[in-house]
């Protein structure tokens, strides 16, 4: 087997594990604070939850989009951010598919899920069951909003991206440099020597 596909594969199997238990984190995580708070509280966790998708699609498409060039000066003169600017551009496909398929595909489920959580609790508010009139159409109206939020959303930040990749960037760099230098989390690699 050749090492190019070696390293993809392992590559694959690595993304999906991190996929499979960043899911149960996000889905218990979700599930047990929305059953803890009020509907309308629940909305709001629901709609973050779809930010944070639509953000981390922006970044992935951002790091494909950039250029390494304007970093070169700045990492020179040392500016927090600018180094790790340049890794992920360097490794623009890995952090693609980890913020646009990793964390932007789990948003999607788990604002799903949450979505339903927040019907449930409306209907209950008014003694309705399952499968009661009001419940689909709460669940009809609400699955809408949020799928229209999040395409919606990815559409206008797939625009911000391309437009304004190295900003983007430069502050997804600043926030690697200050979780690598001061809470000591290793979040790229160090091998990349390929340049774009």
């Amino acid at each position: 087997m050749k090492q190019q596909t070696k390293k993809s594969l392992h590559f694959s199997v690595t993304i999906a594990v991190i996929t499979f238990v960043l899911a149960a984190i996000f889905s218990v995580v979700s599930e047990s604070i929305l059953s803890n708070v009020i509907w309308i509280l629940g909305l709001v966790i629901v709609f973050i939850i779809v930010f944070i998708g639509v953000m981390f699609d922006m970044l992935g498409i951002a790091a494909t989009a950039a250029s390494e060039k304007p970093f070169h000066a700045m990492a020179a003169e040392k500016i927090t951010g600018a180094k790790e600017a340049v890794k992920i551009i360097r490794n623009a496909d890995k952090f693609a598919s980890f913020c646009n398929d990793v964390i932007g595909d789990i948003s999607g489920v788990v604002s799903g899920t949450a979505s339903a959580t927040v019907v449930l609790q409306i209907a209950n508010m008014f003694d309705q069951g399952d499968g009661s009139t009001l419940q689909i159409v709460l669940s009809v109206i609400l699955t809408s909003l949020v799928a229209a939020l999040t395409v919606g959303g990815k559409a206008v930040g797939k625009y911000a991206a391309i437009n304004a990749s190295t900003a983007l960037i430069f502050f997804a760099g600043k926030v690697i440099a200050f979780m690598e230098q001061r809470l000591k989390i290793k979040l790229l690699p160090n091998d990349s020597k390929t340049s774009k």
